[in-house]
C-alpha cells in the first residue's frame, strides 16, 4: 500500500488541478481583467496597453487551448466560451502586427486574416472562420454576431467584460439592443440604413418565418414599419482602437 500511496497522491492532485481549471475556464477571469483595463465603454481597444500584458493575453489563450469544449459542457458554457476565444484571439492578432491600420492588412494579398489558422484550441489550429461560421453560428443565435469583434470600427463593439455562460442570454440580449440602435444603423418608421452584416448573414437572421425587420424591431427603439425600405450602409474596417 506504501508503494502505491505517492501515486494515489499525484493522481488525486492532477484530478484537483484539472477541475480547478475546468472551473476557472468558465469565470474567464483573465480577459474579463484585461477587457476592463484596456477597453471603454465605446468598445474602443488600447492596443498598445494590451501590447504591454501580452504575457496575460498569452495566459488566457493558453488556458483556453488546455480546456477546449466537452460533450459535458452546457450550450452556454460552448457558447461564451467561444465568443471569448473569437475576441481574444482577434486581439491577439492585432497586437502580434501592431501598429496596422486595419485587421485586413494583416497578412498581405494572398492570406486572409480571417481564415488563417493560428488559433489553438484543445491543440488543433483554428482560423477565426472556424470559431465563427464552423461553431458558434451553427448553434442557431444570430445574437452572437453582436458578440463577436472583429477589431474594426463598424463591428459590434467589444464590450468591456468577459461572456460568461450565467449571464449569457442578459448579455447577448444587451449585445443586440445596443447594436442595432447605435450609429452603425438608421433607423426610421419606413426607411433602414442597416449595417452589412444584415445582409452578409441574412439567413440567420431570417428564420422561423421571420424577417430582418422583424427581428429589428425586437430591439430598435424605433418602430419599423413591415414596409420599410432597406438599405446598407458602408463599411468601415478601419481598427477599433483608442
Amino acid at each position: 500500500m506504501r508503494i502505491y500511496l505517492p501515486i494515489i497522491l499525484v493522481c488525486f492532485l492532477m484530478m484537483s488541478i484539472t477541475c480547478l481549471h475546468a472551473q476557472e475556464i468558465h469565470q474567464h477571469k483573465q480577459w474579463n481583467q484585461l477587457l476592463q483595463a484596456h477597453v471603454d465603454k465605446n468598445g474602443d481597444v488600447d492596443y498598445k496597453a494590451f501590447q504591454k500584458n501580452q504575457a496575460q493575453l498569452d495566459a488566457y489563450l493558453d488556458l483556453l487551448n488546455e480546456n477546449p469544449p466537452q460533450d459535458s459542457w452546457t450550450t452556454n458554457e460552448k457558447k461564451a466560451y467561444l465568443i471569448n476565444a473569437y475576441n481574444a484571439f482577434t486581439v491577439k492578432l492585432i497586437i502580434d502586427n501592431y501598429p496596422v491600420e486595419s485587421i485586413r492588412k494583416i497578412g498581405g494579398l494572398f492570406n486572409n486574416p480571417f481564415s488563417t489558422e493560428f488559433a489553438k484550441l484543445g491543440g488543433k489550429a483554428y482560423s477565426l472562420d472556424d470559431i465563427e461560421k464552423g461553431m458558434l453560428l451553427k448553434m442557431g443565435d444570430p445574437r452572437v454576431h453582436f458578440a463577436v469583434n472583429c477589431a474594426s470600427e463598424s463591428c459590434p463593439k467589444l464590450v468591456n467584460e468577459a461572456y460568461l455562460a450565467s449571464q449569457l442570454d442578459k448579455q447577448l440580449e444587451a449585445a443586440a439592443r445596443s447594436f442595432v440602435n447605435s450609429d452603425k444603423n438608421k433607423l426610421s418608421n419606413n426607411k433602414l440604413e442597416l449595417s452589412k452584416i444584415f445582409k452578409w448573414y441574412a439567413s440567420d437572421f431570417e428564420t422561423d418565418g421571420k424577417s430582418i425587420i422583424d427581428f429589428i424591431n425586437r430591439y430598435s427603439k424605433q418602430n419599423i414599419s413591415e414596409n420599410a425600405s432597406i438599405n446598407y450602409l458602408s463599411y468601415s474596417w478601419k481598427l477599433n482602437e483608442k
